[in-house]
């Protein structure tokens, strides 16, 4: 009787521990996206302002600003696999919460939590994303990502097509979350445990496993964290791009340009959509091309789509801009994030954190700013400041070249 192959048996566990986190991530990107295609109709439902709108969305990333120090703990105490199923499943249950309570405290409320749940939910999936990496020895963490963005457009379709329909907002919410909260499950069952990998990873990059919240500043290294802005203004111009998308493009389509209930949820879709494409041949691209001028290209990209959702005179020119938008942003805020990480005069993770905390805190800016805007000029006016993120990306992608840590 012959032994199973230990190569093989490796094998089929990264395949699945691959499948178990890509699901984790397609999971998360669904849950909230379904909410995104009917954010107008609370804006109607709470006769909201664009200003006040754009109060009532940075509910979310409050949350998960707050979230900071929340993370690491959890992780260490119930582990990375079963933190992003529980949590996705929590977060299942925060946007039921915040979208079939027709009360605008219940909706800010569930807002914020799901914020930090998502915060935590995020975090957890990418450690464990990373160590499947590790343990399969070849770059996945893209693919990863991009599974996410297929996330997104399953359930930006679906919110897409309950309004259409006119589903009930509670039955929609219920539904989309027990199937999505049921998926999260069965891919905690699949993933890779959390063992002593993870001790002798955190050693090997003389990270302590009691780390939480904020990192440490490091002192004497203000040469070091100066070098971090150009890499957060690029991460940022990429995460302003989905942020236009997220919070913005159904009310443009519908209030602006008059697009059918049918289509206002098709903006974030067409821009996610994209951004997956953009992620599957990014890292060919990256080998081809480098870094920087993938993101240059993409800066180009980002400043030519988001000029013509500005100026669109119908839907469907609004559509292919949030296309090529999207398309453009799809590797920046990988790309930002594997340069922080590598930040030389830094340990690591401390640039992958206050990068990602950079990104946080435009998210929780950028919607009251659009919509103080937008009541003074019009939206359209106000959507003009986004290709400018385009310009900032193609100017700031030299910080992008990959460096050596000291």
């Amino acid at each position: 009787m012959t032994s199973p192959d230990p190569e093989a048996m490796d094998r089929a566990r990264i395949r699945r521990a691959r499948l178990a986190v890509s699901l984790l991530f397609l999971t998360n990107g669904a849950i909230f996206s379904n909410l995104l295609p009917r954010l107008p109709e609370f804006k109607d439902m709470f006769e909201l302002s664009n200003a006040a709108y754009g109060l009532a969305v940075i509910a979310f990333p409050i949350g998960g600003v707050v979230a900071g120090p929340l993370p690491a703990p959890v992780l260490r105490r119930f582990g990375t696999a079963r933190t992003a199923a529980v949590g996705s499943v929590l977060l299942a249950g925060a946007v039921f919460v915040a979208g079939s309570v027709p009360v605008l405290a219940v909706f800010g409320a569930g807002l914020f939590v799901a914020g930090v749940l998502d915060a935590v939910v995020d975090t957890a999936q990418n450690a464990q994303g990373l160590r499947v990496q590790r343990l399969a020895g070849t770059s996945m963490i893209n693919s990863m990502h991009a599974l996410w963005s297929v996330g997104a457009v399953i359930g930006g379709l679906m919110g897409t097509a309950a309004a259409a329909l006119h589903v009930p907002l509670a039955w929609h919410f219920l539904v989309s979350g027990v199937v999505f909260a049921a998926v999260a499950v069965v891919a905690m069952r699949w993933a890779v445990p959390d063992d002593h990998e993870a001790h002798a990873a955190a050693q090997a990059e003389n990270v302590p496993l009691d780390t939480a919240g904020l990192p440490r500043l490091p002192r004497g290294r203000r040469a070091a964290l100066l070098a971090l802005l150009p890499i957060a203004v690029v991460a940022v111009s990429g995460v302003l791009v989905e942020d236009v998308g997220s919070n913005w493009s159904a009310v443009y389509l519908r209030d602006v340009l008059a697009a059918p209930v049918g289509l206002v949820g098709l903006g974030y879709v067409s821009l996610v959509g994209a951004q997956f494409v953009g992620r599957i041949v990014g890292d060919r691209l990256i080998d081809a091309l480098g870094a920087v001028l993938v993101t240059r290209i993409g800066g180009v990209l980002i400043f030519v789509g988001l000029g013509a959702v500005a100026l669109a005179p119908a839907p469907w020119l609004a559509l292919v801009g949030f296309a090529l938008a999207g398309f453009g942003c799809a590797t920046m805020v990988p790309n930002a994030y594997a340069a922080a990480d590598h930040a030389p005069g830094l340990k690591p993770g401390t640039g992958l954190t206050l990068v990602s905390w950079c990104m946080r805190i435009v998210f929780v800016l950028s919607p009251p700013l659009v919509g103080v805007l937008a009541d003074a000029v019009g939206l359209r006016t106000a959507l003009l400041i986004f290709p400018v993120m385009g310009v900032l990306a193609f100017l700031f992608a030299g910080a992008l070249r990959e460096r050596r840590r000291s």
